[in-house]
């Protein structure tokens, strides 16, 4: 899961709409005509065809990705680039072969669905390895076997939200969301939806990642109504970093109040940074708050190294207090240039965040080409991004040396190779479904899967993919007060997994 974006060749929509990429185009996948040769070939560099073919964009979006990634290096002449985009725009623009509307960098990625192969006892994921030479450094840390458990069934308690981040459960029964572009909504029992809360901050979704994302409920949320919530915050300068937010949840006025920001991310970055933001929050058994903060790398060749550094925030996942301030007995409190807030480091972009029963803190992160992670996060630990990686950089390069796992890092507990996309992440401990009691369950983006991974110690010994027949990206998923299963999807919905 290791190493940031790179272009190499014409990546096209794919790395601007944050989407994860497979393998090879062929040639034959696009339409004869003027300008096939030119995009067939650069294609077939990084990514399959339908990467392409199911994007639907204007002549205007096609000319900002290509010169977005000639700025990075695409060698492309101009004569090539209007050849391109006359191409692109004629059998992929708005009023292409599926008449569809021109996406713009707001919208979810498009990838084909994945083939999950439900067979017991075997993989479930036949894809062929981003990395060839991907090895496991333990038994067991990738392509768990299937293991088929019990039937269930889904309710959509609404499909009318915009692209919701996270979900957090009040007492009376309504739900308390994020949605990226900046709003907070309650959605009640019935599916019934808010308008927005009134005194959200302003926020920062600019180019497609970022914006309103994680909330939590205090754990005396009872008695104080306090929230704890991430968000990109806009800064002069086309910049913005990722902060930690608490306020109180005035239910009568419909509004938050006392909104105060009690950490902010070190160093700020261009709103072009717009990937690999993290921004997950838990909360410990011993009150304070772990929060992941992405390493917010974009388009660097080779990807920066700053999640291995300590004088900063990005790529690492810090714990603080309710008040923001650097938590007793953090590692690297009083060493000479290190950020106090830190508590592990070395990460990508970890978009999953939960504890177990036995108080272990488990985290979900993004990889490039390959290479997504599931990892226990312990106290000054090194999780090596990127500096051992299970998989390749987007251009199909190798990242650094090459190496999976190196003395002194902490391997992953469990990658996958192609990736999945993992976002939400959250253990199962309800009575409704008793044989998932235990079983880690993580959403997926590019996999528009819910995968469920039984654990026996701190090892996945099977996997089991739920909800692929919906062909939606996951991007939330917790366990409710009643013992149901809550999942958001990445577009619009809101679902209930409960026994048939």
């Amino acid at each position: 899961m290791k190493r940031g974006l790179g272009r190499g060749g014409l990546l096209l929509s794919l790395l601007l709409l944050g989407a994860v990429i497979p393998v090879a185009a062929r040639a034959d996948d696009f339409p004869p005509g003027p300008g096939h040769d030119l995009v067939a070939k650069v294609c077939t560099q990084c990514h399959e065809a339908a990467q392409v073919t199911i994007q639907r964009r204007g002549a205007a979006q096609w000319t900002q990705t290509i010169q977005s990634m000639i700025a990075n290096g695409a060698q492309m002449t101009p004569a090539e680039v209007e050849q391109a985009v006359a191409y692109l725009t004629r059998h992929y623009g708005p009023s292409g072969p599926q008449d569809k509307a021109a996406r713009t960098l707001d919208d979810p990625p498009l990838s084909p669905p994945i083939a999950w192969r439900f067979v017991e006892g075997q993989p479930v994921d036949t894809r062929p390895p981003e990395k060839a030479d991907n090895t496991p450094e333990f038994p067991q840390q990738t392509h768990a076997p299937y293991r088929k458990s019990v039937p269930y069934r889904v309710t959509t308690i609404t499909s009318a939200l915009a692209r919701p981040w996270a979900v957090a459960f009040l007492p009376d029964g309504d739900f308390l969301i994020t949605q990226r572009l900046g709003s907070m909504v309650i959605v009640d029992a019935k599916g019934a939806i808010s308008r927005p809360l009134d005194g959200v901050p302003p926020v920062s979704p600019e180019l497609g990642q970022g914006g309103l994302l994680d909330v939590v409920l205090d754990t005396d949320f009872a008695s104080n109504r306090r929230i704890f919530f991430t968000y990109n915050e806009p800064l002069p300068n086309k910049q913005n970093r990722i902060v930690v937010a608490r306020a109180v949840l005035d239910r009568a006025a419909h509004a938050l109040r006392e909104v105060t920001v009690i950490f902010r991310a070190r160093p700020a970055v261009p709103v072009t940074y717009r990937s690999k933001q993290g921004s997950r929050i838990a909360i410990g058994q011993d009150g304070y708050l772990y929060v992941t903060v992405g390493d917010r790398d974009y388009s660097q060749r080779p990807p920066w190294d700053i999640a291995q550094r300590l004088n900063t925030h990005l790529g690492k996942v810090i714990r603080i207090t309710a008040d923001g301030a650097p938590a007793p007995g953090n590692p690297f409190i009083g060493v000479e240039g290190a950020m106090p807030e830190i508590w592990a480091y070395g990460m990508r972009s970890q978009e999953g965040l939960a504890f177990d029963a036995q108080g272990r803190l488990w985290e979900s992160e993004h990889g490039p080409r390959g290479g997504d992670e599931i990892n226990i996060v312990e106290k000054g630990r090194n999780y090596g991004w990127p500096v051992a990686v299970h998989g390749i950089d987007y251009p199909g390069t190798v990242i650094g040396d090459g190496i999976t796992h190196q003395a002194g890092l902490e391997p992953p507990r469990y990658y996958w190779d192609p990736t999945i996309g993992p976002s939400g992440l959250t253990f199962y401990y309800g009575k409704l479904f008793p044989a998932w009691r235990g079983s880690l369950f993580v959403g997926g983006l590019r996999g528009m899967v819910l995968d469920r991974l039984e654990i026996q110690g701190d090892m996945v010994v099977a996997e089991e993919p739920l909800l692929t027949d919906r062909k939606q990206r996951i991007r939330d998923v917790r366990e409710g007060p009643d013992g149901a299963l809550y999942v958001l999807t990445d577009v619009d919905s809101l679902l209930k997994i409960t026994p048939p």
